[in-house]
């Protein structure tokens, strides 16, 4: 019998990192929104008004496609994380309830946009809070989540809830380099550099945090011949790294920071896929082990291959009717 499951890893791979690169700097902007000078803020919006929430679409096919395809993993990890991904999701309403009202409702616009701000925060921390308790790992008896409700609160989570607020920041920053102009551009590629200062430190950390914490990380990544297979993938997230320093110093076109910024996280992403392949609940269930059966995956995967072309034309054409700079004399009402 075919096996389907390879190709569903790949789109459900892809559905996630996709998630993260768009609805990431979208995100970012949200941050970036309250540090920016304050006759600028309307244009922040406007800059992402158009797409935004279709950017969101990748999440839903990641969900549903984790419990669809993979049952068991997505009962054990969802009661891990119920707690943050309850925070994402109510965070991720509030910013889009801030969003619409900020442009409808002027007579408390300030509150609507500090709404948007917050929200942006706060669903960013909870996704990094659930990737740093997805990488640690969950206690699993027999085929059940075994811990507490506040076993995501740790140390490592919080980490990379800081290190993903400033990912998104560094995103939100290279996506307002392309899409502004003047002094908002340069105040873009000054908060650009701060972030990306702050993200290779997290890199750093984490990088090192992981392998100490796990061995079995540790052997996947420094012992031999392993060592030399993948020694490419820090030194191209160094030479990413170079080449975002030096585009958000003005060196290329305008697109350069959020290309170099979008590469960097492909990086990291290859990275945490390594360290924990092929477990989808870290060193408890292999993939194989919570997939769902042939027939199943070869049904929702007749559904899926034609929603995914109406997805990517959608998100594509999106991005095609409003290429260009943002200016302040069309707005988003």
């Amino acid at each position: 019998m075919f096996d389907f499951l390879p190709i569903w890893i790949v789109i459900l791979g892809l559905a996630v990192f996709f998630y993260v690169l768009l609805d990431g700097f979208d995100l970012g902007v949200g941050i970036l929104y309250g540090f920016a000078p304050a006759e600028d803020r309307p244009l922040l919006m406007n800059s992402i008004a158009p797409i935004w929430d279709g950017n969101e679409t990748w999440l839903i096919l990641g969900g549903v496609g984790l419990l669809a395809v993979f049952p068991l993993a997505y009962a054990i990890i969802i009661p891990a994380v119920y707690f943050p991904i309850l925070l994402m999701l109510l965070a991720l309403v509030f910013r889009g309830v801030a969003f619409e009202f900020q442009f409808k409702n002027p007579a408390i616009r300030r509150l609507w946009r500090w709404g948007f701000c917050l929200g942006s925060v706060l669903a960013t921390l909870a996704q990094g809070f659930v990737l740093g308790a997805f990488v640690q790992g969950f206690r699993v008896k027999g085929r059940d989540f075994a811990g507490t409700s506040f076993d995501w609160l740790t140390p490592f989570a919080a980490t990379t809830g800081v290190a993903l607020l400033l990912g998104y920041a560094l995103l939100g920053a290279g996506w307002l380099v392309l899409k502004t102009e003047g002094h908002l551009q340069d105040w873009a590629r000054r908060m650009g550099r701060i972030c990306l200062l702050g993200v290779l430190a997290a890199i750093a950390v984490v990088s090192l945090w992981t392998p100490l914490a796990d061995p079995a990380v540790a052997a996947r990544w420094f012992s031999w011949p392993n060592v030399a297979f993948l020694a490419p993938v820090p030194v191209l997230t160094a030479l990413a790294a170079l080449a975002a320093w030096r585009a958000l110093n003005g060196w290329g076109p305008d697109a350069g920071p959020f290309l170099w910024a979008m590469l960097l996280f492909l990086l990291s992403y290859l990275g945490i896929a390594i360290s924990l392949w092929p477990y989808i609940v870290p060193r408890q269930v292999t993939v194989w082990e919570a997939a769902s059966s042939q027939g199943t995956q070869a049904f929702l995967l007749i559904g899926t291959l034609f929603l995914l072309p109406v997805i990517a034309v959608y998100s594509s054409w999106s991005y095609w009717v409003f290429r260009g700079k943002v200016r302040g004399d069309v707005g988003y009402h």
